[in-house]
């Protein structure tokens, strides 16, 4: 017995290993396949233009430098501040969306008003409506009724609160306890006070997964202000890098010292919510 459970057991741990190295051999290149996009932007961006624009360029500029960059903040007067209206767009689109769905979802899920499940069905079906369909009619109100393009209330109005982010919020506070809330009903607390003081403080990490989704969907945007910013001075970042290329050639290292300059506010702000964003995986599981 003990010989064919040796036998049986070596052959099973023999597969185990076999698997594991499969697995990993898999996953392995998934990542490269996944980071070798990054790879290539940074260290096009730190060789020199010629260089990275030559036919025979490789993995590995000859020559580190960072003219790419000197040249990208040089190009145009208004290099800086296409980061900055990608910063101040996505701040107010972040803030607005974590206030109002936050309320929103509050709403669908705790209270119960007239019209609530038609409001909601409404909501579900705005959901499906694919983006580049409202793109058309959005464009026909902004310009020509409400006459705001090239504004910063132009490039924020349509996204201050998306329906997905109302829903996301719906369904983490439908897990809340009802008890929680009818308790400090009781103790005298008013709605606003009951959001405040005690649904906020306990949706943190779906509150934190909203905002780190919402900004950087919002930072990488190019459609949208694409249509209605006119003038150099209010392009965002992801559209003032079409202005690296011409019909005739391209100034694609300071093009990519542009994107790895943009992709900068983006890694920063994952590394540094990263815990909160792991944790939105379990926003289903509430303590009691």
């Amino acid at each position: 017995m003990m010989g064919l459970y040796k036998k049986y057991s070596g052959k099973l741990k023999y597969k185990g290993k076999i698997r594991n190295v499969i697995l990993a051999a898999v996953l392995f290149t998934i990542a490269l396949v996944t980071l070798f996009p990054i790879y290539y932007m940074a260290i096009s961006s730190f060789g020199a233009p010629t260089e990275a624009g030559g036919a025979s360029y490789s993995l590995i500029p000859k020559h580190f430098t960072l003219d790419s960059y000197k040249f990208f903040f040089s190009f145009s007067t208004y290099s800086f501040r296409w980061l900055l209206n990608s910063l101040l767009v996505a701040s107010v689109v972040t803030i607005s969306n974590v206030i109002f769905a936050t309320l929103a979802g509050y709403a669908f899920a705790k209270l119960r008003f007239p019209g609530c499940k038609v409001f909601f069905f409404v909501l579900l079906v705005a959901m499906m409506v694919p983006y580049q369909v409202t793109q058309v009619p959005l464009y026909i109100l902004i310009v020509n009724v409400l006459k705001i393009q090239d504004t910063y209330m132009a490039l924020v109005a349509p996204t201050l609160v998306t329906c997905y982010n109302v829903f996301l919020a719906k369904q983490f506070f439908t897990s809340l306890p009802t008890s929680i809330i009818e308790s400090a009903k009781i103790e005298g607390c008013s709605q606003p006070m009951i959001v405040w003081k005690i649904v906020v403080p306990l949706s943190k990490t779906i509150l934190s997964v909203m905002a780190i989704m919402t900004f950087l969907g919002e930072w990488n945007t190019f459609f949208w202000p694409f249509l209605v910013c006119n003038s150099e001075s209010m392009q965002t970042i992801q559209v003032g890098l079409k202005n690296f290329s011409f019909a005739n050639t391209t100034y694609f290292a300071p093009m990519m010292a542009g994107a790895t300059i943009s992709a900068l506010p983006m890694f920063i702000l994952f590394f540094s919510l990263q815990k909160y964003f792991l944790e939105g995986v379990t926003v289903g599981a509430v303590k009691g």
